[in-house]
């Protein structure tokens, strides 16, 4: 039996377990096809019975994988938003993070991930990230003052969309200026009108 590189056995299948997390993650961004035990095994150095002992089958590590990356995509935007200090930067934090997860690396597992769950499940896990986030969002634009933070969010969240879509996926700056353009004179007028 190898040695267990952690404090607990309890430990070293925790670190397994995200290893093989992260080896399925990768090989989905990079080819868009579900991962094979064997393939996330040879990445890890894993012999691929070992994968099974965390997941039974390559579905069962697929659905794994969508578990982890949407509360993953969840923590990377409200962490950004936390970190910012008023409302009106809280609201470009989250515009900034969104832009991120749109347009950087996490996009391939995205694009992969719509071909190969079924669509029922990237909706109810997409739903629940939408909810999430919104959250903060409502309440920053609130603090803002704005009469109407709901739909105030929604058209942000469309005006993300529409520029992340619109433009190469790989020019997030482009999008951050054009949103800007856009978001910064209201952000402005808010902050001002709450001195």
């Amino acid at each position: 039996m190898p040695r267990i590189q952690a404090p607990s056995v309890a430990e070293h299948r925790k670190r397994q377990r995200r290893a093989i997390l992260d080896a399925a993650r990768a090989i989905i961004a990079e080819t868009g096809e579900a991962p094979s035990p064997g393939a996330v095994g040879a990445r890890i150095g894993l012999a691929r019975p070992s994968i099974y002992q965390y997941f039974p089958s390559r579905d069962a590590l697929l659905d794994a994988v969508v578990a982890d990356v949407f509360p993953a995509w969840t923590a990377h935007v409200l962490d950004h938003v936390a970190a910012a200090a008023t409302p009106a930067d809280r609201v470009w934090a989250y515009v900034e993070a969104n832009v991120a997860l749109f347009t950087g690396p996490e996009q391939a597992v995205a694009k992969a991930l719509r071909t190969l769950v079924a669509p029922a499940v990237l909706q109810e896990h997409s739903a629940a990230l939408h909810a999430r986030l919104r959250e903060p969002l409502i309440d920053s634009l609130r603090e803002l003052g704005e009469p109407d933070p709901e739909h105030m969010a929604e058209l942000i969240n469309a005006a993300v969309l529409r520029a992340c879509h619109d433009i190469d996926a790989d020019d997030g700056s482009r999008a951050l200026r054009l949103l800007d353009a856009l978001l910064r004179p209201y952000l402005r007028e808010r902050e001002q009108g709450r001195r």
